[in-house]
């Protein structure tokens, strides 16, 4: 697998497949081949004739584990994605994230929008500016000795996903907590990059998407059918929407 160094930090990634470039941004607690391989994103994107590049964010798969919370500053993470880009010679690339992928991808949309052809916001709505997201019970949840020791259901769904994934759960902690910050809705007033938001109808977590949508100039909005925010990331009805997206952007 290849990998590179920003700064102190060792970044996974896989890079596959001939065409314009899309970057993939994974989610808290997964990896690239959670959020991306597994459920066909880079076979599907690679067949579309594109090429998948997709980074195991710091803290999480076979990057750089940190424990220092001040490190997984939001901006600080999405400086991974532009670093990766920098390594690759990439001078713009559509990017799509999801949850935690799609707040480092608003930054990016809003803070070097010359480094983007477009910006697919997976599995985050407003909770982009409001709040939503994992909190300090999910922290707490990663920190326990056991999955039985949870009784906070939020927290056992993320301390169950942390152990099957295998994860680091003393980073993936320091990770949730240097990563709280929230977008002003200034400053999503200000994306100027084409946009997508996609988000399931059952998501408790990510909020409307409508909402978000009406502050991001000209965003599109995609309701994923009957899926939560775990569900919702391999759906038949997300691909197929982003797909139509990416080909208005030729």
């Amino acid at each position: 697998m290849p990998s590179f160094h920003n700064g102190d930090v060792e970044i996974a990634y896989l890079d596959e497949g001939e065409g314009d470039p899309i970057l993939l941004v994974h989610g808290f607690a997964s990896t690239k081949n959670v959020n991306w391989v597994y459920p066909t994103w880079v076979s599907e994107l690679r067949k579309a004739g594109r090429r998948v590049i997709a980074l195991d964010n710091r803290g999480h798969g076979a990057s750089g584990k940190l424990y220092d919370a001040a490190q997984y500053e939001i901006a600080i993470m999405a400086g991974d994605v532009i670093a990766l880009m920098d390594h690759l010679a990439l001078e713009r690339a559509d990017v799509m994230g999801y949850s935690l992928g799609s707040r480092m991808t608003a930054v990016l949309a809003r803070q070097s929008p010359q480094r983007l052809r477009s910006a697919i916001l997976g599995g985050i709505g407003i909770g982009l500016i409001e709040g939503g997201g994992p909190g300090e019970n999910v922290a707490a949840a990663l920190e326990a000795p056991s999955l039985e020791d949870v009784t906070d259901p939020v927290g056992r769904t993320f301390r169950a996903f942390a152990d099957q994934t295998r994860s680091d759960r003393r980073a993936l902690a320091a990770c949730l907590r240097g990563s709280r910050r929230l977008m002003t809705r200034e400053d999503a007033a200000g994306i100027a990059v084409p946009v997508l938001i996609a988000v399931g109808t059952t998501d408790d977590i990510a909020g409307s998407a409508d909402a978000l949508g009406k502050i991001i100039p000209g965003a599109d909005v995609l309701h994923i059918p009957n899926r939560d925010h775990m569900r919702a990331v391999g759906d038949k009805v997300y691909k197929a929407g982003v797909l139509e997206f990416l080909s208005r952007r030729k």
